[in-house]
């Protein structure tokens, strides 16, 4: 494991932490102490490397596959910290514009997803074949996106709230569906597809 690779999930935890308050913070939630988040969550991002790492020396797709969760990870704060942007700006939980919102914030998450997968998880140094490579994320991505989304989509407008929960917490229950769902078809197609070595 090198030095880069710390930094590397350190900032994913930093991004990612700063991404998670604001999600909780708009669905008014009281979780103490959530101010050092910051300084918490980039370290528990780097022990759970160094974990990966230790046991990829055994089992060597786990250390890449601890990379890719990490990177997954961010990707879903990113995906729901600008879901809960567009629903705190335009005040709508669910119904057709529930299922654009949670488009667009999945299209932000996979753009952010490509560099950090690319350059780091997987590592891909050839950059000739970056318009061939781009498509076939997007393809993969795409497939990922109507999982991801239908997955969302079927928790928030056809099975409705439950438990007494707010609208709020609902739809990010639904996005944590579809982010689940999507999360082993992205991976595969990630590794054996796009940036197959």
């Amino acid at each position: 494991m090198k030095k880069s690779d710390i930094i590397a999930s350190l900032i994913i935890g930093e991004i990612a932490s700063w991404f998670i308050i604001a999600v909780i913070k708009n669905l008014s939630l009281e979780i103490p102490y959530l101010f050092f988040l910051p300084l918490i969550f980039p370290i528990f991002c780097a022990v759970f490397l160094c974990v990966s790492y230790l046991i990829g020396k055994k089992i060597k797709a786990i250390f890449q596959f601890g990379k890719f969760v990490l990177v997954g990870g961010l990707n879903t704060v990113v995906d729901f910290g600008v879901l809960n942007l567009l629903i705190f700006f335009a005040d709508i939980t669910s119904g057709w514009f529930y299922s654009v919102f949670k488009g667009i914030s999945f299209l932000v998450a996979t753009l952010n997803s490509y560099f950090w997968n690319k350059f780091w998880t997987f590592k891909v140094k050839k950059t000739n074949k970056s318009a061939k490579e781009f498509l076939q994320f997007l393809i993969v991505s795409i497939i990922g996106l109507c999982i991801n989304v239908g997955m969302a989509s079927l928790v928030v407008n056809k099975i409705g709230v439950q438990w007494g929960v707010s609208s709020e917490i609902w739809a990010n229950i639904g996005a944590a569906a579809g982010s689940i769902s999507g999360l082993l078809w992205n991976f595969l197609g990630y590794k054996f597809v796009v940036f197959k070595e």
